[in-house]
C-alpha cells in the first residue's frame, strides 16, 4: 500500500509490496526491497540501497548526508541488507570519500534513536540499542549487543558475538566473544551466555574463556600472550579469530581485566 499523503520521487525504485505510509518521503536515487515497510514520517535519502522486508519508523532518516566537515557533496551510497528495523528517530549516514558507502548486513535491529555514521560496516544480527552513536568508519562483526546510552569513536571494531555494557564509551578495538564495559573500557568477561544462545558447544565455550585467562589475566603483553595461545591451543575458529584480531588491531586492545572480582563462568 502506498499512501496518497507520502512523497515519492517518480525515479525511486520500489519492490513489490511496499508499504509507504502517510508523510513519509522517499527521494530519487532509493532502491527498496519488496516487503519493506515505510512508516509515517520515515525519511528515506539519496543513495540508499534497501533490501527485503525492512521496518523503518517513525522519524527515522535513513541515507543521510555525512556529519563530516570533509564531506564535499560527493556521491556516495548506505547499503543495507534484507530484515533490518531501524526504530524511531534512528539516524544511518551514507559514506564519503574515505570509503564511498556505509554497509549495513541484515537482520540488524537499531533501537530508537542511535547513530550510524558515514562509511561504518556493520555484519548481521547486531543489536544496537537506543541511543548508541557509532562513528564513522566503525566496524562491527555479527552477532553483537550494543547496550544503550553507549557509543563507539572513529575507526574502532567490534569483533562478531561481543557484549557491550550500557553506557559504555568504545575508543579500543574489542575482539570477538567478549564482554567489555567500565570506563575506560576493559574486558569484564567472554560472552558465555551469548555463545550458548548461539549454538556453541561447553567446549568451544570452555577453550574461549581459556584463552582469554591468557590474553586478559596473564600478566602479558597481547603480542606475546597470543604467541603463547597460538602454541597451547590446537587450531580452531574461534583461537584464529581472536588472535588475528588482536594482531591486526591499529587502534589498539580495550584494557585487560583489572578487577577482584571472579569471571562469570
Amino acid at each position: 500500500m502506498i499512501s496518497n499523503l507520502a512523497y515519492i520521487h517518480p525515479d525511486a525504485k520500489l519492490g513489490e509490496g511496499v508499504t509507504v505510509e502517510p508523510f513519509a518521503y522517499i527521494a530519487g536515487d532509493v532502491v527498496i526491497g519488496d516487503g519493506t515497510w515505510i512508516g509515517p514520517h520515515a525519511t528515506v535519502l539519496e543513495g540508499t540501497r534497501m533490501g527485503k522486508n525492512c521496518k523503518i519508523h517513525s522519524g527515522a532518516v535513513v541515507g543521510g548526508v555525512p556529519q563530516d566537515l570533509k564531506f564535499r557533496g560527493e556521491y556516495t551510497t548506505l547499503e543495507m541488507g534484507d530484515n533490518n528495523t531501524v526504530r524511531e528517530g534512528a539516524t544511518l549516514n551514507r559514506g564519503t570519500a574515505a570509503r564511498g558507502k556505509t554497509v549495513i548486513g541484515s537482520n540488524n535491529l537499531f533501537m530508537a534513536c542511535c547513530h550510524v555514521g558515514h562509511d561504518c560496516v556493520l555484519g548481521d544480527y547486531n543489536v544496537i540499542v537506543n541511543n548508541v552513536l557509532l562513528a564513522g568508519e566503525v566496524e562491527l562483526g555479527d552477532w553483537v549487543v550494543f547496550g544503550g546510552q553507549g557509543g563507539a569513536s572513529q575507526f574502532t571494531r567490534i569483533g562478531s558475538h561481543v557484549m557491550v555494557g550500557a553506557g559504555t564509551f568504545v575508543n579500543k578495538d574489542i575482539p570477538p566473544f567478549v564482554k567489555a564495559s567500565h570506563e575506560p573500557i576493559q574486558y569484564v568477561g567472554a560472552n558465555t551466555i551469548g555463545l550458548r544462545r548461539r549454538g556453541f558447544t561447553d567446549e568451544q565455550v570452555h577453550n574461549i574463556q581459556e584463552i582469554f585467562r591468557i590474553i586478559f589475566q596473564g600478566g602479558y603483553t597481547y603480542g606475546k600472550a597470543c604467541d603463547i595461545v597460538m602454541e597451547q591451543f590446537a587450531e580452531s575458529p574461534e583461537r584464529d579469530a581472536i588472535v588475528s584480531f588482536i594482531r591486526s588491531s591499529k587502534k589498539g586492545i580495550l584494557k585487560p581485566w583489572s578487577s577482584t572480582k571472579k569471571e562469570d563462568e
